[in-house]
């Protein structure tokens, strides 16, 4: 049976890439903080662990190494730097660099991009002993032009990096790496937005989309090829054939239609 890890599963993007998978018949491993709350199908393996402890990382591939004996997917979703956008009545998410709080470098870099590599570290060797696996960044078209704030940029910049040279490394050993970029998704946090009346929802992806674009990737047999790429998920979908749950083909999302 395949098997994936997807890290950061209690809510939002990652929660809808470990249901889409366990949907789609593979064995996963859904790490998180909260991830023993988090509404997943019953076969989803829940392992709590904070990935900015390296102890909790280290914990997770070792029961995966124990109980699956293989590895063929990680998704590295685990992300902080959402959290505390707004503070003591402030919103200071959008606020210009010199003003951020440093806490959000923090949960961006450390909690984010250094999470992610510490993840693929532990991940990478039970691939390479199988001569084969995937290794997705979740990541956002803020590392190719200014969206939010510069700390934002500057950690999915790296995350990007992060997946192009990790590609290189593990080409030799048939492994492959790549970003991928959802568009909006209806997560909770977006959902309670367009109650508010601050989001149009028209276009949206669900988060179970991003995992049919994984599972679809990965069986892909010109998957190497596409090691090392930044992937808009909407545009992997309509080449191979990918609908959301509800039968649509969600248009992929660009800068433009950003209006960055």
């Amino acid at each position: 049976m395949q098997t994936a890890v997807v890290t950061g599963a209690s809510r939002g993007v990652g929660r809808g890439v470990a249901a889409a998978l366990a949907q789609a018949g593979w064995r996963v491993f859904a790490t998180g903080r909260s991830v023993l709350d988090a509404e997943l199908p019953a076969e989803v393996r829940r392992l709590r662990a904070d990935h900015a402890r390296d102890e909790d990382t280290a914990g997770v591939f070792s029961t995966v190494a124990e109980e699956a004996g293989r590895l063929d997917v990680l998704v590295n979703s685990a992300w902080g730097g959402y959290e505390r956008m707004s503070e003591d009545g402030r919103f200071t998410w959008a606020l210009p660099f010199w003003q951020q709080p440093a806490h959000r470098w923090t949960s961006m870099m450390d909690a984010g991009v250094r999470a992610a590599w510490r993840c693929a570290a532990e991940a990478a060797p039970l691939m390479i002993a199988r001569g084969s696996g995937l290794i997705v960044n979740i990541s956002f078209w803020a590392a190719q032009r200014r969206i939010g704030n510069a700390l934002y940029g500057v950690a999915k910049a790296a995350t990007d990096k992060l997946a192009a040279d990790m590609a290189e490394e593990l080409r030799p050993h048939g492994v492959a790496a790549v970003s991928l970029y959802p568009g909006l998704v209806r997560t909770e946090a977006v959902l309670e937005a367009a109650r508010g009346g601050h989001l149009d929802l028209d276009g949206s992806e669900s988060p179970e989309f991003v995992g049919r674009v994984i599972a679809a990737l990965a069986g892909d047999p010109e998957l190497m090829a596409r090691s090392g790429q930044v992937l808009v998920a909407a545009a992997v979908a309509r080449e191979l054939g990918v609908a959301d749950t509800d039968g649509s083909q969600p248009e992929p999302l660009t800068l433009a239609r950003l209006g960055a």
